[in-house]
C-alpha cells in the first residue's frame, strides 16, 4: 500500500517517468487532475516531479498520448444492475476482460496479455501498449461508435490513466506484470482507427436580404464555422464550444434560429471527425452559455 506520507506515489511517479511516460499530479486519493492543462504540463523531468510531489500526497496521472501509449482499460461491473447488453451477454461475458477475449476469438488472435499490466482499484485491468508510430489515436469508450465493446475503454491522445502507486476509495493501483510495453497489435490498431472523414463540402449559410446587417451575420457565421473546420487535431471540441457560444448570443438576441446554427455547426464538426452525439452535446452547451449574453445587430 502507498505510504501516507506520499513517498510511494512520489517513487511511482519517478518510476513512470524513467520509462518515458509523462506524469502529472492527480488530486490525492482521486482520479481527477490536480493541475490545469495537464496534457501539456505532464513531464518526465525528475526535478519537476520532486517539486510537485513535495507539496501533497498526489496520485500519479499518466498522459497517455504524449507518452506514446495506448492503454486498454478492462473494467468490472460497478453494481448488480450493471449487466452486459444482449449482444455480449449471449457470449457469457461478465466484464471487460471477457469482451476482449471474445474479440480475440473473432479475429483469430491471442489475448494480448504479454505487456505491462496494472490492476486498478476496482479489480479491473490496464494493459499498456506502445502507440503506432506517426498516428494519434484518440480515446474510445465502451460500445460507442469506435469503441471495442462493453466495459472496454481505451486511453490515448486526450486521455489519462491513474498510475500504479496511486489509490482510490482506499484501494491501490498495482503492477501485476512488470513487463516491457508491447506494441499495440495491428488488428487492434485497425479497430481503433477512426473512419475516414467525409469530404469537405461547402457549408451553406441560408440568409436572405441585403445590407449591413445581413452582411455582418453572414460574416459572423462563416467565421465561427471556419473556427471549427480549421481547428487543430486536439482543438476541435473547444473550438466548437466557442463557436456555439458566439452564435448562441445571436440566437438569444433573435438574430438567428437555433435550428440553423445547430445544423451549420454540426456539419462543420462532422467534417473534422467529431462524433454526432458528442458534437450535439457541445453545441447545446455552448448555445446555453451564449444565451446568457444575448446579442443583436443594428439594422
Amino acid at each position: 500500500m502507498p505510504h501516507p506520507d506520499g513517498s510511494a506515489q512520489h517513487a511511482a511517479a519517478l518510476d513512470a517517468a524513467s520509462r518515458g511516460w509523462r506524469v502529472f499530479p492527480l488530486i490525492p486519493g482521486d482520479k481527477r487532475p490536480a493541475v490545469s492543462d495537464w496534457e501539456t504540463r505532464a513531464t518526465t523531468d525528475p526535478d519537476r516531479i520532486d517539486r510537485a510531489w513535495s507539496v501533497a500526497v498526489f496520485n500519479v496521472g499518466i498522459a497517455t498520448g504524449p507518452s506514446g501509449l495506448i492503454v486498454i482499460d478492462l473494467d468490472k461491473p460497478k453494481h448488480p444492475d450493471d449487466t452486459p447488453p444482449a449482444a455480449w451477454a449471449e457470449h457469457g461475458v461478465t466484464d471487460g476482460a471477457d469482451v476482449l477475449a471474445v474479440l480475440c476469438d473473432r479475429h483469430g488472435q491471442p489475448f494480448p496479455g504479454d505487456t505491462h499490466t496494472v490492476r486498478t482499484w476496482s479489480g479491473g485491468t490496464h494493459l499498456y501498449f506502445a502507440a503506432p508510430k506517426g498516428e494519434e489515436l484518440r480515446n474510445t469508450a465502451g460500445d460507442s461508435a469506435r469503441g471495442l465493446g462493453w466495459k472496454v475503454d481505451t486511453r490515448a491522445w486526450g486521455g489519462l490513466v491513474v498510475g500504479a502507486g496511486s489509490t482510490f476509495a482506499g484501494h491501490p493501483y498495482e503492477v501485476t506484470r512488470n513487463a516491457p510495453v508491447a506494441p499495440l497489435p495491428d488488428w487492434l490498431a485497425e479497430l481503433l482507427r477512426p473512419a475516414p472523414l467525409p469530404p469537405q463540402t461547402p457549408i451553406t449559410v441560408a440568409l436572405t436580404g441585403r445590407g449591413r446587417r445581413t452582411a455582418f451575420l453572414r460574416s459572423a457565421i462563416n467565421s465561427e464555422v471556419e473556427r471549427v473546420t480549421g481547428s487543430g487535431p486536439h482543438e476541435h471540441n473547444n473550438s466548437l464550444f466557442c463557436a456555439s457560444v458566439a452564435l448562441g448570443q445571436l440566437v438569444a438576441g433573435g438574430e438567428l434560429s437555433e435550428a440553423d446554427v445547430t445544423g451549420w455547426l454540426l456539419t462543420a464538426a462532422l467534417q473534422v471527425g467529431q462524433g454526432e452525439r458528442e458534437a450535439l452535446r457541445t453545441i447545446a452547451s455552448g448555445l446555453r452559455a451564449g444565451a446568457r449574453r444575448p446579442r443583436t445587430v443594428a439594422a
